[in-house]
């Protein structure tokens, strides 16, 4: 604390959900979503509902194929079609265990795969959370001089619209972002690479070139990775990137930032598949990139 240049780390904590909407007469639970949510495989799943008192769990409701008989009714499920049953008979009886606004995510937990894979919800974006606080304790333990000032931060509301990086940027006032967030992995059946670039599990995370990539920042990353042999790979963007690196980037005159990525397969889903190899480089790399940076260094990109 108290160095110069001031370098935030940050990694939303939020995850994509549901909320308590509607209660009908019969104690059935329809919901709202929360971020994007895909309703075709929310059907048939196990929830948690957060109520004040407690976990609720429930399942999502399905209607069996023998009962679908007429072709539009295999139609793909909106949200307001999808209903959660908890086990009672009555709306009264439901409103003793939930309360409108209570917020829902599914039931599914971390599990290793195979090797260093793993799969779980919402690694999008606990991942970011678990990074920046181990970037933080790679540099306590670190014997290296620190000449900036770290700032660790767990952000919220990413998935509903950057509102919480956008507000801690504004008070926390850096001079440099690095945010960690997850990117699509495309190396698996039926994803154009053409369209979305070549990304795998498995080889490193990624950094992205162009949108609110400051060059500076990202040619910083790249020489410090060479020098740590870490492994990158690399994305383009032309305009935003739907993380909170849009946020940072925006926020009072600009705040020059650079986005590192875990390549993620399956993202929004209960079954997101990460490496937890490709995540172990990234504090790495945040910690390797702080102690590079010198007293006062600013980011400024040469004309």
């Amino acid at each position: 604390k108290g160095g110069k240049p001031r370098l935030m780390l940050a990694g939303h904590a939020d995850e994509i959900a549901m909320t308590v909407n509607y209660i009908d007469s019969d104690g059935f639970i329809f919901v709202r979503q929360v971020g994007g949510v895909d309703p075709a495989i929310i059907k048939a799943q196990r929830v948690t509902i957060h109520t004040r008192n407690g976990p609720v769990k429930g399942v999502v409701g399905n209607v069996p194929p023998h009962l679908l008989k007429l072709e539009k009714e295999r139609k793909l499920p909106e949200m307001h079609d999808l209903f959660i049953d908890i086990g009672v008979s009555s709306r009264k009886e439901a409103q003793k265990l939930v309360a409108i606004g209570d917020p829902v995510t599914l039931n599914a937990q971390f599990e290793r795969l195979r090797n260093d894979l793993a799969i779980a919800r919402a690694f999008d974006n606990r991942i970011g959370t678990f990074a920046v606080a181990e970037a933080l304790r790679l540099l306590a333990k670190s014997r290296a001089k620190l000449r900036a000032e770290v700032c660790a931060v767990s952000n919220i509301l990413e998935e509903v619209g950057l509102f919480g990086a956008r507000q801690i940027a504004y008070s926390l006032k850096p001079d440099a972002a690095l945010i960690v967030d997850v990117t699509h992995a495309t190396d698996y059946p039926t994803v154009n690479k053409t369209m979305h670039g070549d990304v795998k599990v498995g080889r490193g995370p990624t950094l992205t070139r162009g949108g609110p990539n400051h060059p500076v920042l990202v040619e910083r990353l790249v020489q410090v990775a060479k020098k740590h042999d870490i492994p990158l790979q690399f994305e383009a963007i032309s305009n935003t990137s739907g993380t909170d690196t849009d946020a940072i980037f925006w926020t009072r005159g600009g705040i020059p930032s650079a986005l590192i990525s875990l390549p993620n397969r399956y993202m929004h889903s209960p079954v997101e598949l990460v490496s937890l190899k490709d995540l172990d480089y990234i504090p790495q790399l945040m910690a390797a990139f702080a102690l590079s940076l010198k007293a006062d260094e600013q980011f400024k990109v040469k004309i």
